[in-house]
């Protein structure tokens, strides 16, 4: 939707992006208390049923609605004034208590993260901590201290995870944009699932301060929105460093990478899974719309051909004692948390591999860079599809033990944590929808500091095929 010269009822802010939402607080056809109201009223409307939120900051949020008003009465001028936003609740907000999925009590956090910081300094009111499942571990958003987190476009379905409440939320248009996380395809895949824009960011893009990094550098922030030139406004408001990161990459912007011409590109379109010890096959439907994303790109000008990444077992040895060395990490520093048992076995497989194991994971990367890096020499980006089923079951995830859950995300999502080794930019994309109505996605990835390149490509995806204009039917 576009910003017309009327004045805005509340309810179609529900309608509304990211830019058109600040375009419109800009030109007084509505006031930001009017915006973020009508935004918690869907979020409180559909939380009985779509359960996207873990904390809700009615009144704080709409205190600071009056405070940007006032702004902008004043004249004054930031890129997201007055706009409803989320963040995933793995993310501090001052407070708030960062319960990360969990349950138990937590103490409230005494400071924003860098990238809420940053946000709200472009002015942006954040209406609450979207869910997330424990410590970010799974595909899926669920969990004993909040239930399940449903997918808009199917109840029955999740919305992927871990920031699956990030992807519930602005699908169902109940902000216009969210923050999540990314560590072994966090953003990608719930976005996938809810025909959404994701972006993984190059390591360090937004800070994860007040870790210096997430995960021994697996995990990045990222935004989720319905289109490429929301999800690039939020990545640039958000990026940035803390002096205490470990990874500051050169600054650079990718909004106005957005209606630029990339050139004509060499696509590889891998369908190649990442060597797994589960048994793993990419389901008909998602290949056909991966392809059909390829054959949108030929039509495009680019040159796409079928080429496999091989990835080698490296790449998974690298992942996994990061990875769980990082579960291991963050459980430690919350006293008193209540998790499940699943976790619990890998708080103890990460404590078994935080020594000599986890100290040639990190020294492999460089190694993986060359080697994967050399197959870049013959091509500009990636096509592969970003999980290789579409959406599960929302319960298909409960009361199993560590085993098979291991086999059922593996099976769902076997793509995306290889980028997370790498550190390396990758955009979901929607890829279209399934014979019963379920989205599915495609990644686009690139090498270091990629990601106006694709951010370029994706947005002329986007222009081809208008995937903003699917929405599933209202929750509120």
């Amino acid at each position: 939707m576009t910003v017309s010269d009327a004045t805005l009822h509340p309810f179609a802010t529900a309608e509304l992006g990211l830019a058109d939402f600040a375009a419109a607080l800009t030109q007084g056809r509505i006031s930001s208390v009017a915006a973020v109201g009508a935004a918690l009223d869907r979020i409180e409307a559909s939380q009985p049923t779509l359960n996207a939120f873990r904390i809700v900051r009615r009144e704080k949020a709409l205190a600071e609605a009056v405070a940007a008003d006032e702004r902008l009465a004043a004249g004054e001028r930031l890129p997201l004034l007055g706009v409803p936003i989320a963040i995933k609740d793995d993310t501090d907000i001052a407070g708030e208590p960062t319960a990360f999925g969990c349950g138990g009590e937590l103490p409230p956090k005494i400071e924003d993260a860098e990238s809420v910081r940053r946000l709200r300094a472009a002015g942006a009111v954040i209406v609450g901590k979207t869910n997330t499942c424990e410590l970010g571990q799974l595909p899926f958003t669920s969990g004993a201290a909040f239930g399940h987190t449903r997918n808009p476009w199917g109840a029955e379905y999740t919305p992927g995870g871990s920031s699956g409440g990030s992807a519930a939320a602005v699908a169902a248009g109940l902000v216009p944009a969210a923050l999540g996380s990314d560590g072994a395809g966090s953003v990608r895949i719930p976005t996938a699932w809810t025909n959404l824009v994701g972006i993984k960011p190059q390591r360090g893009r937004i800070s994860t301060w007040p870790a210096a990094e997430a995960f021994h550098g697996l995990t990045v922030n990222g935004p989720l929105a319905r289109t490429v030139a929301d999800a690039a406004l939020l990545l640039d408001t958000a990026a940035g460093p803390h002096p205490g990161d470990l990874h500051t990459p050169e600054p650079l912007t990718v909004s106005d990478a957005v209606g630029r011409d990339p050139g004509r590109l060499r696509i590889a379109l891998s369908l190649r899974i990442p060597f797994t010890a589960t048994r793993t096959a990419l389901h008909p439907e998602v290949e056909v719309a991966v392809q059909r994303i390829a054959t949108t790109l030929r039509r495009l000008g680019h040159s796409v051909t079928v080429a496999d990444l091989h990835y080698g077992i490296m790449i998974g040895a690298s992942f996994l004692p990061r990875s769980l060395a990082g579960v291991r990490h963050v459980y430690d520093k919350m006293p008193g948390v209540q998790v499940d048992p699943r976790t619990t076995a890998n708080v103890w497989f990460g404590r078994a591999l935080s020594g000599p194991a986890l100290f040639a994971a990190r020294q492999a990367e460089t190694l993986l860079h060359k080697r994967i890096g050399g197959f870049f020499r013959n091509y500009d980006l990636v096509l592969a599809p970003t999980t290789a089923t579409p959406p599960p079951r929302t319960e298909e995830i409960d009361g199993i033990g560590v085993n098979a859950t291991n086999d059922l995300i593996t099976a769902a999502c076997p793509y995306t944590w290889p980028w997370n080794v790498l550190g390396w930019p990758a955009v979901n994309v929607p890829a279209g929808f399934t014979d019963t109505g379920l989205p599915v996605g495609a990644q686009l990835m690139g090498t270091a500091n990629t990601e106006p390149l694709l951010v370029s490509v994706a947005a002329q995806l986007e222009s081809e095929l208008h995937w903003e204009r699917h929405r599933p039917e209202p929750w509120w």
